[in-house]
Parts: structure tokens; sequence; C-alpha cells
């Protein structure tokens, strides 16, 4: 009866661990403070784990030339000789417009606030999809700043 239960029992534990990989993991991000003072938070679907993954217009070389194209290097930085990569997250929501940014990894406060700007005023991204819905999905991308 022991190598009849064994096979089972580990059948039953591959079939947990499938249907839990299966689902998309999400998570919280803030999205402000309600009427009475709390944080309130907003689900959103982590970009590793979504079927289909947010994209900018163009794709990964349409992304870089827009930074290029639309990156103001701070005056004060540049003159201090200044540099690195400003590592945000932002939220691309299920109608391809960008929420929820955040500076993950700064640098220094002028080249954090260009990032921000520069992710501020990008345009709307195809949106992410899960079980053939459009949802919101967290991105992380990092803005280099070189001389």
């Amino acid at each position: 009866m022991k190598t009849n239960f064994i096979p089972f029992i580990s059948s039953i534990i591959l079939l947990i661990l499938g249907f839990s990989n299966a689902e998309a993991q999400t998570c919280r991000v803030s999205a402000g403070y309600s009427g009475n003072g709390l944080q309130t938070y907003k689900e959103v679907f982590e970009y590793d784990y979504v079927e289909v993954k947010p994209s900018f217009p163009g794709g990964n070389e349409a992304l870089l030339d827009y930074i290029n194209k639309n990156r103001k290097y701070p005056a004060d930085a540049y003159e201090h000789g200044i540099e690195g990569r400003v590592t945000c997250s932002f939220v691309v929501n299920a109608d391809g417009n960008i929420s929820h940014i955040r500076v993950i990894k700064g640098c220094h406060k002028s080249l954090n606030n260009e990032a921000v700007r520069l992710l501020t005023e990008m345009p709307s991204w195809l949106p992410g999809r899960q079980s053939a819905h459009c949802v919101p999905v967290r991105v992380v991308h990092c803005i280099p700043f070189r001389k």
C-alpha cells in the first residue's frame, strides 16, 4: 500500500504547484489617500507574469528614441558632471495611459525629477493583457543620464 500512496501524493503536489504557477502575480501600488486620510492602493499585475506584456508603440527601439529625443539633461547636474541611471516604476493602465510613477533608485534630485517628467509626458502604451482582457501592469524601466 505504501508504494501506491507515494505516487498519489506526488501527483497531488504537482497538481497544486501547477495551479499556483498558472495565476498571474499582482502587487499593490499606492493610489494616494482617501478622504479620511488612509492610504489607498491599486491592484496591478507584475510585468513578468502577464500573458501579453504592455509595450511602447513601435517597440523598444521607439522607446529609446523617445527617451533620447525628449530627455533634457538638467544644467546643474551636467555642469557638475553628475551621471547615472534613474530606475522608475510606473503603471501602464488598461487604457494604455501611464500612472503611478515612482523613483525606485535615483542618483540625483534633478535627474530623478527629469526622469519622472519624461515618463509623465510619455505617450500611451499598448496595454498588457491577461485572459484576453486589458489589465493594468507595473513596469520598471531605467532612464540613463550620461554626458
